[in-house]
């Protein structure tokens, strides 16, 4: 199922023991295009803090008004401090991802590490060889400075660029919430096509300019004026996908996507 990330907003995060907050943003890689966390105004529970939930630790409940997750209040409240406001860097992911004993997404052959799906079974991360690959991808990255995770309400209203001219501005964007992929980018054409909204798949994506706020794609306007047009009020049907991709002639993402053996992993946290 996909969702909007501006629908998300507002939602009610659960704890075992009791409800913690609602979702006030999404951090989301711009490498892979897959959000990496939700975060969390904690309210009057934990009064002026937010705090950072994984995907990890929700359990799958298909278009739920709440996201159930399996921590309890006491982990959420005694997780390592980040500052929300502040870029996220590697390093204050090692640290959150071995208190709660996930798998470093970044690590393996699949788009959360060691399996497709943040819901399947995971493998705490190792400490020793593993770290050392992760503490070198750490000196590379900082010497590099170049963060890879974006906050959403950030990019909602970059502008597009086709091969050929604005394409628009970024509205929103819709979520696979099995895997957690942005999937599309909802465009708004008022600008050329008024009134009319496009779906761009991040796979289209050339390259974006945080500098000037602009995300270039590989399509030209009379593509996007052909393709078939996005009703944000209906959910996407499959149909409307494979319209997509068949007159984009792009291949489709549900065909050729890695799948990780079901039973890999050593038990849920």
């Amino acid at each position: 199922m996909l969702r909007t990330a501006g629908h998300m907003k507002g939602v009610t995060i659960e704890a075992i023991d009791g409800d913690i907050g609602s979702v006030q943003d999404l951090y989301f890689d711009d490498r892979t295009w897959t959000v990496r966390y939700l975060v969390v105004d904690t309210g009057t529970w934990l009064p002026g803090r937010q705090v950072l939930i994984s995907p990890f630790a929700f359990q799958p409940v298909p278009g739920a008004s709440r996201l159930r997750t399996s921590l309890t209040k006491e982990q959420i409240q005694k997780s390592p401090s980040i500052e929300t406001d502040r870029p996220v860097d590697r390093q204050r992911e090692v640290e959150f991802s071995k208190y709660y004993g996930y798998p470093y997404y970044w690590v393996g052959p699949y788009r959360w590490g060691d399996v497709a799906y943040p819901a399947l079974p995971i493998i705490p991360p190792a400490p020793d060889a593993i770290d050392r690959e992760v503490q070198e991808m750490i000196a590379r990255e900082h010497e590099s400075a170049n963060p890879n995770l974006r906050r959403a309400r950030d990019v909602m209203g970059y502008y597009l660029q086709a091969t050929d001219g604005d394409l628009g501005h970024v509205e929103d964007f819709l979520i696979d919430d099995k895997t957690w992929a942005i999937r599309y980018c909802i465009v708004d054409t008022r600008n050329w096509l008024p009134g009319r909204k496009v779906l761009v798949s991040p796979e289209w994506i050339q390259r974006v300019s945080w500098e000037e706020s602009k995300v270039y794609v590989d399509l030209s306007k009379r593509h996007i004026e052909a393709a078939p047009e996005f009703d944000p009020s209906v959910p996407l049907a499959r149909e409307h996908e494979e319209r997509l991709y068949t007159h984009l002639g792009r291949a489709k993402y549900w065909e050729r996507e890695p799948r990780a053996p079901e039973g890999k992993g050593h038990g849920k946290t």
